[in-house]
């Protein structure tokens, strides 16, 4: 999207650079992440920037709206309810596919999330890409100018809210075994909160403890929260000391709550330049004709599993629970990274954290997949290169 750098970065590029680069990541815990590194940032031009910013705060009104929690309290009657929800969510996730519409370039919303994602480590690949390119120094992941320390500071604020760090936990399901692991490492060292499993948790009364490297019980005071229901629910060979839907003396980073109430739910609420129709499923009058249009997905999947992308009208049909999908109108993703060989399609998820005092989110950094597939994904993308996980930077 900027043609200077992306015409540096291409003719600097090379195979060795990039395995470097993959390497660096590795040696920092002797471990490779799970998932694939792309080879090259998305370079954000202003005017893209600017629409990015604008289908963001559009999405942001609706969440701040003062009926926002009746408009959504269905969500939790579907799921399960937490109790002591706080008055907003803690993070947010909002993605938009670089699209084409029209003949123009244009960001269309395909998710919003109210839950965490890879906070700690999308700021340290931006620090491994300036060792392999210096010149990326002229641009920034922090849409806001802000410096990497300040960074952390915002981050750390927003996770422990004051609480003692050896008090606040990261917490998910088998930790070790997760395909964001890497972004754990990165939050343990930088932030220095402990990783613990889920079934790792003692309870005592209302309280919540784990054990430190020493065997120590310590208090859980706020739980930095990572664990997705949906794996929760089919973990059957777990056990748990505590159920989420105890009353428990605990705060969380991340309220389960906010899972179920930002998530595709609100989509079909959205309207405007950079939103997709979008329907639930219980509210369709007829099927349409022309299906090869759209694409069915479940409601609170995670890391697009569910997801049914060339729909026929059988598939529809055999929905039960209706008030669980919904069918999307398919946008029109524009292959737009110059790769060495042909042009590569781009999703860009922008990062916001939001202080417990705060009016409003701020938005942190950004996250962005590459895909020569029809879709973003994994499976679209076996045996490719310039495709996978990687950032969008600024001009500063």
């Amino acid at each position: 999207m900027i043609d200077k750098y992306r015409q540096l970065f291409n003719a600097q590029f090379t195979n060795k650079k990039y395995q470097e680069l993959k390497q660096e990541i590795a040696d920092d815990f002797d471990y490779n992440p799970t998932f694939r590194i792309g080879e090259t940032p998305f370079f954000i031009s202003k005017k893209l920037k600017s629409q990015l910013l604008e289908g963001c705060d559009d999405v942001i009104k609706l969440i701040q709206h003062k009926d926002f929690k009746i408009l959504t309290d269905k969500s939790l009657e579907l799921n399960h309810k937490v109790p002591n929800e706080d008055d907003h969510t803690t993070f947010l996730a909002i993605d938009f596919g670089i699209c084409e519409e029209n003949g123009n370039v244009i960001p269309k919303l395909i998710e919003v999330q109210g839950f965490p994602s890879l906070f700690n480590y999308q700021n340290n690949l931006y620090e491994k890409f300036k060792n392999q390119y210096p010149f990326l120094e002229e641009l920034t992941p922090f849409s806001n100018g802000i410096s990497n320390q300040e960074y952390l500071d915002f981050l750390e604020e927003v996770i422990c809210n004051n609480h003692p760090k050896e008090n606040v936990i990261l917490m998910d399901i088998e930790p070790e075994k997760q395909n964001t692991k890497i972004d754990f490492y990165y939050c343990r060292r930088d932030l220095g909160i402990p990783i613990v499993c889920v079934t790792a948790i003692i309870k005592k009364g209302k309280q919540l403890f784990y054990k430190n490297e020493n065997g120590e019980e310590i208090l859980v005071k706020r739980i930095y929260n990572r664990v997705i229901f949906d794996e929760l629910d089919l973990r059957t060979d777990l056990k748990l000391n505590f159920h989420f839907l105890d009353n428990l003396d605990v705060e969380w980073a991340g309220h389960p709550n906010w899972f179920f109430r930002i998530s595709k739910f609100i989509l079909p609420f959205l309207k405007g330049p950079y939103f997709i129709e979008t329907t639930l499923l219980s509210d369709l009058a007829t099927i349409p004709e022309d299906l090869e249009n759209y694409v069915l997905k479940p409601l609170f999947s995670f890391s697009g599993s569910g997801v049914i992308f060339h729909v026929i009208k059988e598939d529809v049909e055999a929905v039960v629970d209706k008030e669980l999908y919904i069918l999307q109108k398919k946008v029109n993703y524009i292959p737009i990274v110059q790769s060495p060989d042909g042009k590569v399609k781009c999703e860009v998820r922008m990062l916001f954290a939001w202080k417990k005092e705060d009016a409003a989110p701020t938005l942190l950094c950004n996250l962005a997949r590459l895909s020569r597939g029809e879709m973003i994904g994994v499976k679209f993308n076996k045996d490719k290169d310039w495709v996978g996980g990687t950032l969008g930077l600024f001009e500063r």
